[in-house]
């Protein structure tokens, strides 16, 4: 269960808001990627079908279901009240704007996104700007305060190399190292913002959904500072063009999210929950799934060439970022929902069980199908399948409106 505090409480639209919008955008997404089958299998990856595909899924899903994410947990975990809500609600909609005109210049015409792309950028930093301005109201800061602040660095570091690449299309200028910026790009967004962010939140939703009690947080110290030294040094490793400064940085952050995956277990050993609910069981199935694919990237790291470092990259977005937040957003709307709609009803009127919002068997179904496509997708795309690759992207697509259904039908209860 999510805690909550009258005094701190979002209203549920504001997150809600964004939540719906992504389960739309990853359907989206995801019927896209399969069209650009024959691309991805031949390693084609910087092409406009690609890029589409890529954006949608992770500026229209992951990034607006972090954001809303935000805005409920932020205020529950830090004891603060979001700064203004009104700026929520504007913010939402200039950046669901700016990523659909974003997204669709990016498909159709390439240089032509320069101006969506601002527009999504003044999205973006007006939730940078909530997200600072909220977090300095918090009166005792920890080492969430700390993961989360440094994630949203890494965005802020992820539009701006991303506006640089926009900027350099738009203007045909070759004034710029155009792979230094796409490469630092990928990993402030990939490996920087929505890492620190999952992992931060962990600190407070393992131990929650678990209810473990008695364990150290001092190991967080170590998976900070070792992840954050290794996007340091992989960024450096870019400036300096050097294969062993690259396998330095893998081998830091592979060693911070193999103590993360410690830590965790350790919470997990004093839990007291002994069954633990199938979404949540996924998330964490998604953290040992990341451990692995840090793994091989510390051996491409040495042996890889870029495509396969390309196809490590799409599976750490499927497999780590994705069904985490997948994992998450089951547990986290129905209660949403439940405690917005029900809560107050109690003892005045029948009302549902929290359990009741949302069939946990048809979860497993749905969670299950999305880890045998992802597997799939990252088999036909290491061996070039290309029916393969229809068969389990299919897969995922329907996944994808399995999973929007879901979340939609628990706000019609």
């Amino acid at each position: 269960m999510i805690p909550t505090n009258t005094a701190y409480e979002t209203n549920i639209r504001l997150p809600l808001l964004f939540i719906v919008f992504g389960a739309i955008t990853f359907a989206t997404s995801q019927a896209v990627t399969l069209t650009a089958g024959l691309a991805m299998i031949n390693g084609a990856f910087r092409l406009p079908s690609v890029w589409t595909a890529a954006h949608l899924a992770i500026l229209g899903f992951a990034l607006m279901v972090a954001m809303g994410a935000m805005y409920q947990l932020v205020p529950v975990a830090f004891l603060t009240p979001i700064w203004s809500e009104r700026l929520g609600f504007a913010q939402f909609f200039i950046t669901a704007a700016g990523m659909m005109l974003f997204s669709a210049s990016l498909a159709f015409h390439a240089r032509a996104a320069l101006f969506p792309g601002l527009l999504l950028v003044l999205g973006i930093v007006l939730f940078l700007l909530q997200m600072a301005m909220t977090l300095r109201k918090q009166a005792n800061k920890n080492i969430m305060t700390l993961f989360v602040s440094t994630a949203l660095v890494c965005l802020l570091l992820t539009i701006l190399f991303g506006l640089t690449l926009v900027f350099h299309f738009w203007s045909g200028t070759q004034t710029m190292d155009h792979l230094l910026a796409l490469k630092t790009h990928i990993l402030f967004g990939v490996f920087g913002w929505f890492p620190l962010l999952i992992i931060g939140f962990s600190y407070k939703m393992v131990p929650m959904f678990a209810l473990a009690h008695g364990f150290s947080m001092k190991p967080a110290r170590y998976v900070y500072v070792t992840y954050v030294t290794g996007l340091a040094v992989t960024f450096v490793s870019f400036l300096q063009n050097s294969q062993a400064t690259f396998a330095a940085g893998a081998g830091l952050l592979f060693i911070a999210f193999a103590l993360f995956v410690y830590h965790i277990s350790l919470m997990l050993r004093k839990r007291m929950k002994k069954r633990l609910d199938r979404p949540f069981q996924f998330a964490l199935f998604a953290i040992a799934a990341a451990l692995i694919l840090h793994g091989a990237a510390l051996v491409l790291s040495y042996v890889g060439d870029d495509r396969h470092i390309a196809i490590v990259v799409y599976s750490y977005l499927l497999g780590w970022i994705m069904l985490s937040i997948i994992g998450y957003l089951y547990k986290i709307v129905p209660f949403l929902w439940w405690t917005h709609r029900y809560s107050k009803k109690i003892g005045k009127e029948n009302v549902p069980t929290l359990k009741q919002m949302m069939n946990e068997n048809w979860t497993t179904v749905q969670c299950a199908l999305f880890i045998v496509s992802a597997a799939g997708v990252t088999i036909a795309l290491a061996i070039s399948s290309l029916p393969l690759f229809y068969i389990a992207q299919g897969a995922m697509t329907l996944f994808s409106l399995l999973f929007a259904g879901t979340i939609i039908s628990v706000l019609r209860k």
